[in-house]
């Protein structure tokens, strides 16, 4: 499979990987749905029939409520995880500074505020609205009701954040589709779930592009 501008060489070095598409999002919300209710069900279930045969069973009954509410909030945690802030070796005196000010000029008027304010980039998208940070980039789907967590980098674990977060909108806007090919996908579940789930800082983000998603979803309907 040879590179061309339409597809991201990181993507052509992954034959084996199939080309995501809006049907295969579909395909990976369904799982993840899915996993969720697989993990939910059998705690619920379990509590419920440890009341109906021993009142006295709530304390277990309760653990396993608990249970049912703490193994997803972990998923949207290993999701959320991925557009947290980095550790990264010390850089250049101004290399930072330089970095967002490049990054600024890739993004619009309120995309560049939204990114100074909460460190992550809002990038339009034919799958949805992105958010994407030093490690990681976030999916928010038409309705901004799902959100789909990718681990996704620039190599260089030197290069400054600005730095980063511009290869990922540049490949994004190169190949999309490509994009989330090569990126992981660590969770996908209810944007809420997540919201609560990424620093507190970054949350504006999430609402931001939700509302982009909700709007965008609106403008098409009435199309």
């Amino acid at each position: 499979m040879a590179a061309s501008p339409e597809v991201l060489p990181e993507a052509a070095a992954l034959p084996w990987r199939s080309r995501v598409d809006v049907r295969r999002l579909r395909t990976l919300e369904l799982w993840w749905w899915l996993t969720t209710v697989a993990h939910v069900v059998p705690f619920l279930a379990a509590a419920g029939v440890l009341l109906w045969l021993e009142p006295l069973t709530l304390p277990v009954a309760l653990l396993c409520v608990a249970h049912a509410w703490v193994i997803p909030e972990l998923y949207a945690q290993r999701g959320a995880n991925n557009v947290g802030p980095r550790r990264r070796p010390g850089t250049r005196p101004g290399a930072e500074q330089t970095a967002m000010g490049l990054l600024g000029d890739l993004l619009g008027h309120d995309e560049r505020d939204l990114m100074t304010r909460t460190g992550l980039a809002l990038e339009r998208g034919a799958f949805g609205v992105w958010l994407l940070g030093e490690g990681g980039a976030l999916l928010l789907r038409p309705g901004g009701r799902t959100t789909l967590c990718w681990c996704v980098r620039a190599d260089d674990p030197e290069l400054p954040a600005g730095d980063r977060i511009a290869h990922l909108v540049l490949a994004l806007r190169a190949d999309e589709a490509g994009f989330a090919t090569v990126a992981n996908l660590s969770f996908a579940g209810a944007t809420w779930r997540v919201r609560r789930r990424v620093p507190a800082a970054m949350r504006p983000a999430l609402d931001a592009a939700r509302a982009v998603a909700k709007s965008d979803t609106v403008s098409h309907a009435a199309r």
